[in-house]
């Protein structure tokens, strides 16, 4: 899942080396931490956090076929 959130973010910013997700497991969900550069902030939000709300629910479809609950942070 991790490689897949990946792949969405990076192909959203100018700064791909700027990219760092971090997961934290617990018992039956999974937490993201992503951090872009601060200039790309506002690509990967979107107006009204839109984008946003978009990678989350890709993430949380993919969760599902693996019965587990996700959980996407973006990160100053």
């Amino acid at each position: 899942m991790k490689d897949i959130l990946e792949v969405v973010i990076k192909n959203l910013v100018d700064n791909a080396e700027a990219v760092s997700i971090t997961e934290k497991l617990d018992a039956k969900s999974i937490c993201y931490e992503v951090k872009v550069a601060k200039e790309d902030m506002g690509k990967v939000i979107g107006k009204q956090g839109k984008m946003a709300k978009a990678i989350r629910s890709i993430m949380k479809a993919i969760a599902t076929r693996e019965h587990k609950k996700v959980n996407v942070e973006f990160l100053d």
